[in-house]
């Protein structure tokens, strides 16, 4: 990254401002409704909010580009669209394979393999905690800001404990990018998930969703241990 990169103000969050996060805004928006859009912006603010209050010395090793278009694109795979979703991946997935296209696509000679993996595994596992705070730090910084604006600063912390947002931060965040409706938003978005493809969402917490709203959703048989108890030699 340049010494002094361009930055601008966003509710209150100082981000980082280049051609391309712009367009991965525009694209983020063009796929997605309001509440989809908000949420990801306000994960991408409170990502870079964590950042913010991270030593110099840890924060000139990122990868902090890699971090905020993660974190626009990380729920393409909520879209409606066929341009950018599937019918037989997990809504994650979809959205890494969006992002990694759009990459290739705009990213330029700056964004070689390694930083578009980058990307992608940010994306394709930030609903993994398990997994995706042992990973790159830009990963689980990714993941971190997106749990820190669904759960707020000090729920997240039990999660991430990189996490630093102040109420003050997180405050002006959803004053200008509102999360209410996001409960039922996030229900219904889910559960739209288990109806179309529940194939995708039995290995995953959206299978939750099926079970406790989605009529004839059922896991029976669908487990990893029914499916190891039926087929492994005794």
């Amino acid at each position: 990254m340049a010494t002094n990169p361009q930055t601008r103000i966003i509710a209150g969050i100082s981000v980082l401002d280049t051609p391309l996060i712009t367009k991965s805004l525009a694209y983020a928006r063009k796929y997605m409704d309001d509440q989809g859009y908000n949420h990801v912006v306000r994960s991408w603010l409170a990502g870079m909010a964590i950042i913010s209050h991270l030593p110099d010395a840890v924060k000139k090793n990122l990868d902090i580009e890699a971090i905020n278009i993660a974190a626009i694109l990380h729920d393409l795979g909520w879209s409606n669209s066929s341009d950018v979703t599937s019918t037989d991946k997990r809504f994650e997935v979809d959205g890494a394979n969006a992002a990694r296209e759009f990459l290739q696509r705009e990213g330029g000679p700056t964004w070689g393999h390694h930083r578009i993996q980058l990307v992608w595994d940010a994306i394709a596992l930030h609903t993994t905690r398990s997994i995706n705070k042992f990973k790159e730090p830009e990963v689980a910084l990714t993941a971190a800001g997106i749990v820190t604006e669904l759960l707020g600063p000090e729920l997240a912390k039990a999660q991430y404990t990189v996490t630093n947002v102040t109420i003050e931060e997180y405050e002006m965040i959803v004053s200008e990018y509102p999360n209410k409706g996001l409960r039922g938003y996030l229900r219904d978005t889910m559960c739209g998930l288990c109806v179309r493809k529940p194939e995708t969402t039995y290995d995953n917490f959206v299978s939750g969703y099926g079970e406790r709203f989605v009529e004839g959703y059922t896991l029976e048989g669908r487990k990893s241990v029914d499916i190891m108890e039926k087929v492994l030699a005794e």
